[in-house]
């Protein structure tokens, strides 16, 4: 999912996801590439996220906005709304 050039998650933002646990955002990925991704989530909306994560299209995530990380497989990255 990420390699050495991903920005490892702060700890600072650890603190912020064990701090405010009911603000995670349950979603599928939509598209994936370069730039960033497109999340949809259950609620229905549609969110661009900036994000260096390798997922496919349909693979659940949960995105946290106010410490910006999504979680992937288990796995936090750095990620923020684009």
């Amino acid at each position: 999912m990420s390699d050495k050039t991903t920005p490892e998650v702060l700890p600072l933002q650890r603190a912020v996801v064990s701090a405010w646990p009911s603000a995670w955002i349950d979603a599928l990925v939509m598209c994936s590439d370069a730039r960033g991704l497109l999340i949809g989530s259950i609620s229905g909306e549609l969110i661009s996220i900036d994000a260096q994560a390798q997922v496919e299209p349909g693979e659940p995530v949960a995105f946290h906005p106010v410490a910006e990380v999504l979680s992937v497989g288990g796995q936090l990255v750095r990620a923020r709304r684009s």
